[in-house]
């Protein structure tokens, strides 16, 4: 019978080399570099489909409240009438995230407000607002520390701890002249003499500062004019835009007060600013300079009350049928502009 014999090979195992391990370091280096892009990718290919559902849900929620109320969109803000003892007056009245809360399940901090109001919170001029019935301001213990679950973008980190939103009301192609002097933006907006005028775009009120909706190009304000849904917007729903992007950190209004602020720039974007227009963050040490410099300054208003995001290559939309499309930032000032606007007779649909 045959044995087999194992022998043990002395010196068979022996150590790497010098060279080998660097052959091996250098292959990890490069195989770390192929993967951090590709994860970095995939993040934020789902920030950006993060964002998009936020804000689907949220032009769902702004249809249902129209549904709910008289066929009325929800006001951007809602400031004291053209009329009356305090006519002009500044009165905070929420903006339009407040009015829709009880649509994406906060129904509870709604009542929360409603009661710190003193009653039901307005939806007309001289309704109960969010400042009490005897004219006191409600307390700011309301909204200490409320942080809406999706009103911020997984793809902006800008002062996360903050009550910003990323989330915007259109007023179409509102006029919108800057502080400083610096005005490139103003030709599309419907003025005299500017290119708008030549779309169909008609002149408007600057910054959506008006009580009649006819002075409205999109479907936002912030002085609560009354547009009605789907009657004012006779370009129609599925070509004009509702809702978009912005940043904070590119918007001075955006990181006033918070999200539901009638002058907390939520209410008040408009598309005659080029999208992801090139505006400088602010600057901490040294603080920012008024008006310097103007052509990116975050409080020119002609340059800064746009809508932008985080992603690469464009930003998120939501329209007033409820669906949400990327646009590209390569988008034509007509096409965008048109897009924004719900009464200029040209209805534009993206590919």
């Amino acid at each position: 019978m045959f044995r087999i014999r194992f022998q043990r090979l002395v010196g068979a195992a022996k150590g790497f080399t010098l060279i080998e391990l660097l052959v091996v370091i250098a292959i990890i280096a490069i195989l770390i570099a192929l993967l951090v892009p590709a994860v970095q990718k995939v993040r934020e290919a789902a920030a950006r489909m993060q964002c998009s559902n936020n804000l689907k849900q949220l032009a769902l929620a702004t249809i249902s409240y129209a549904d709910s109320n008289g066929k009325r969109l929800p006001p951007g803000g809602l400031c004291s009438g053209p009329t009356g003892p305090n006519a002009g007056a500044w009165d905070d009245r929420g903006s339009w995230i407040i009015h829709t809360l009880p649509y994406m399940e906060q129904a509870p901090l709604y009542s929360k407000i409603a009661q710190a109001a003193g009653g039901p919170i307005a939806t007309t001029y001289n309704s109960v607002s969010i400042a009490r019935r005897d004219n006191t301001p409600q307390s700011p213990g309301v909204f200490t520390g409320v942080q809406l679950p999706y009103i911020r973008c997984p793809s902006d980190d800008y002062q996360i701890e903050q009550r910003w939103s990323n989330y915007v009301g259109s007023m179409g192609p509102q006029c919108a002249v800057g502080p400083c002097g610096y005005d490139p933006n103003m030709t599309y907006c419907g003025r005299s003499g500017g290119v708008g005028n030549s779309w169909g775009i008609a002149d408007s009120p600057d910054h959506g500062n008006a009580w009649g909706g006819s002075d409205i190009r999109g479907l936002f304000n912030r002085l609560g004019a009354v547009l009605m849904f789907p009657a004012s917007i006779p370009d129609g729903t599925s070509n004009t835009i509702m809702l978009g992007e912005g940043l904070p950190a590119k918007y001075d209004h955006l990181t006033n007060v918070g999200w539901e602020h009638y002058n907390g720039g939520v209410n008040m974007v408009t598309t005659i600013v080029p999208l992801n227009y090139a505006v400088r963050k602010p600057i901490k040490t040294p603080p920012d300079s008024w008006c310097s410099p103007a052509d990116t300054y975050r409080g020119n208003w002609d340059i800064s009350m746009g809508f932008s995001s985080r992603h690469t290559g464009g930003a998120n939309f939501a329209f007033a049928d409820g669906h949400v499309q990327f646009v590209s930032d390569g988008i034509d000032a007509k096409t965008f502009n048109t897009l924004g606007g719900r009464d200029d007779g040209t209805p534009v649909t993206l590919p």
